[in-house]
């Protein structure tokens, strides 16, 4: 399953998202984390110290690979300079999967021991002085949506974003690519501001979305969010004493976080396994093909000089159903199935 954690910023949604991480390690849950906001904090949640998150390799800086793998034989894919970040896949192309070893994780993931478990970790990269005037994050998140426009996940396993802060991610079709979109909202005017632009902008695109209240501290707080957010609504969060000694460097067992916060982590778990049945693989890739044709006219075709409409493949339909073949590099001479 594909889920989002977005916010303002300041919401405590990077320390939401690890600690729904947390939670789904310590349930064996196979997990891939992506860190992709501007300020990459989710490491150090995680409990990486300062010099193991600078080490993170960025996906941003590996993209030739991660197009050249996601093309694999799609002769409707010329090269991967013609791919932009909503380039659909199509017969021949390589699909993801959470689970599997594969060149991607190999130079963009880093295993992270947790709660008994291992889970895998990517990061977009942080914006950098290099890139002022010359690029916008949006090129640094594209990476991400290139993954999950090719990635065919199952129930019992996650990849869990923690999302640039804001509504950024409108500026693409990325806002579509989840199952369910778990919004952190303070109990404040703005801090539920961030949650009326999703609802409005993810209105017509059927988005799952659900509101984590937190920094919640009484009946007068829970009642603001309720006659802000409604039926969206799902858990309140309050103080953790459990949270301030892991960002003070001391960290303690999971199993001692508190029962209240273990309960609303399980009611987000229960949230995100209640959407399975209702996944349509056919809109998810309608959506996908949506946005691309939109990228391609407003600037892809330009910026490729390529007609990127044609990359398109009408007959293929994304889904579990879906297995990869894999091509050896000296052996792509005619296009293979995906």
């Amino acid at each position: 399953m594909k889920i989002a954690f977005v916010g303002k910023g300041g919401s405590g949604k990077t320390t939401l998202s690890s600690l729904f991480i947390r939670h789904l390690a310590f349930r064996d849950t196979p997990v891939v984390a992506v860190d992709a906001d501007i300020n990459q904090h989710l490491g150090a949640a995680l409990g990486l110290d300062d010099q193991e998150t600078a080490a993170l390799p960025a996906l941003g800086a590996h993209l030739p690979l991660i197009k050249e793998h996601l093309r694999g034989t799609n002769p409707r894919i010329a090269s991967a300079e013609t791919m932009i970040k909503t380039t659909p896949p199509g017969e021949g192309s390589r699909l993801l999967r959470l689970q599997e070893d594969n060149p991607i994780y190999d130079a963009c993931a880093r295993e992270v021991a947790l709660e008994g478990a291992r889970i895998r970790l990517l990061a977009t990269g942080p914006f950098t002085e290099s890139d002022l005037g010359v690029a916008c994050y949006h090129s640094k998140t594209g990476a991400v949506e290139l993954l999950l426009n090719h990635l065919v996940d199952g129930r019992e396993e996650s990849m869990v974003v923690d999302m640039t802060a804001g509504s950024d991610s409108f500026a693409s079709g990325m806002f579509t690519r989840f199952d369910m979109t778990f919004l952190v909202a303070e109990p404040t005017r703005k801090g539920v501001s961030v949650y009326r632009q999703y609802k409005e902008y993810a209105r017509d695109y059927d988005v799952p979305l659900k509101v984590v209240g937190n920094k919640v501290q009484g009946e007068d707080d829970l009642d603001f969010l309720r006659q802000e957010v409604g039926e969206d609504l799902l858990v309140a969060v309050g103080h953790s004493d459990w949270v301030r000694a892991m960002e003070k460097g001391r960290p303690r067992p999971f199993a001692e976080l508190e029962e209240s916060n273990s309960r609303a982590l399980h009611a987000l778990f229960q949230a995100v396994d209640a959407v399975y049945e209702t996944r349509d693989w056919e809109r998810y890739t309608r959506q996908m093909v949506h946005f691309h044709l939109r990228n391609a006219e407003s600037w892809g075709n330009a910026k490729t000089g390529a007609d990127l409409a044609a990359q398109v493949d009408p007959s293929f339909v994304l889904g579990e159903q879906r297995r990869e073949t894999v091509v050896p590099q000296s052996a792509q001479s005619t296009p293979q199935p995906a």
